[in-house]
């Protein structure tokens, strides 16, 4: 007990009220990593590998089982219930968002979460070494200690879905750029005697160099309609995963445009143009905002020395005259 109690005392003298709980909390996540890194080393079970292998491969069902979970993460697997969310819709929607990056693992969820859970624990370790070994020499109170501890744990668990989301913005921002070209290249393609996929194909091949998020979605729609899917079905596949509105209202032009029986070149022809011509009002719009954005920064850079160059000698003359009256 006498041992136990200096250890108490210790860790109270150097990490203030709460150093036992801290410690236990350090040791927890220690406990954690080594059990995690174990179970990732875990060898097969043999008697699963002998089942697998006994299999009939001749059975549809099985084939088709073979084929959908190739290639994903053996080591993953063993957390999916951890890693992965057990609601469909949440399922479907954290899949969407992460498609939508340019994410198109079907890992892509398990090692997002498992990005967030390390970089979490990683960032406590972080706080915890700062706190007892950095700055050991520096007294924290409760408050203090605990923010240095939890901040940069939650630093680290949210900075995957920070990247996420810049990632959505940053390449619906290039898709929009580059899809008035990409239409144009398509309608040339078309009227030169191409069929869409064959036009499709092309455009993802010459696109590549200067728009490679959109070539990689051309790329996909080129690749499904190869293996057989419904055109209509991949041409609202890709709408959905870009989740910009230009390539939506494409989709439906094309779906409408094959139902209708209609000039696919006309229709490409006409909405080319109103691609155009958006393009054209975003950037006037962008230069008009211009002038607005360089107001406030003129304003900072100008007006401070202004007044200082105006008010300074004059602030400078009342001064010396109130030392001359004194």
């Amino acid at each position: 007990m006498d041992f136990l109690l200096q250890i108490n005392n210790l860790l109270t003298d150097q990490l203030g009220e709460f150093g036992p709980l801290i410690a236990v909390g350090v040791l927890g996540l220690v406990m954690i990593l080594v059990t995690v890194a174990m179970m990732l080393n875990q060898p097969e079970d043999p008697l699963k590998k002998l089942k697998r292998d006994q299999a009939p491969k001749a059975q549809s069902s099985t084939k088709k089982e073979r084929l959908r979970h190739r290639s994903r993460n053996e080591q993953l697997e063993k957390f999916a219930t951890f890693l992965e969310p057990q609601d469909a819709d949440e399922l479907s929607a954290m899949q969407l968002k992460l498609r939508q990056a340019g994410y198109q693992s079907k890992d892509a969820v398990r090692f997002f979460h498992f990005a967030q859970f390390a970089l979490g624990i990683f960032g406590l370790v972080l706080g915890v070494v700062y706190v007892t070994i950095i700055a050991a020499d520096q007294q924290f109170d409760t408050q203090g200690t605990l923010i240095r501890v939890l901040g940069p744990g939650g630093v680290g668990y949210m900075l995957p879905k920070y990247w996420i989301t810049r990632r959505v913005d940053t390449r619906k921002e290039n898709i929009t750029r580059g899809f008035p070209d990409a239409l144009d290249m398509m309608l040339v393609c078309v009227e030169a005697g191409q069929s869409l996929d064959q036009s499709i194909v092309r455009v993802a091949k010459e696109l590549r160099a200067s728009y490679p998020d959109l070539a990689d979605e051309f790329e996909v729609v080129a690749y499904e309609m190869k293996a057989g899917k419904d055109k209509d079905k991949v041409l609202r596949d890709m709408g959905t995963r870009c989740g910009v509105t230009d390539v939506s209202s494409f989709v439906t032009v094309m779906i409408q445009s094959a139902s209708f029986g209609t000039s696919i070149a006309e229709a490409l022809r006409v909405y080319a143009g109103e691609m155009r011509d958006k393009r054209v009002m975003r950037a006037e719009e962008a230069a008009n905002k211009l002038p607005t954005k360089m107001t406030l920064a003129t304003m900072m850079l100008t007006v401070p020395p202004l007044l200082v160059i105006l008010v300074g000698p004059s602030a400078k003359g009342i001064m010396d005259l109130g030392s001359m009256g004194q």
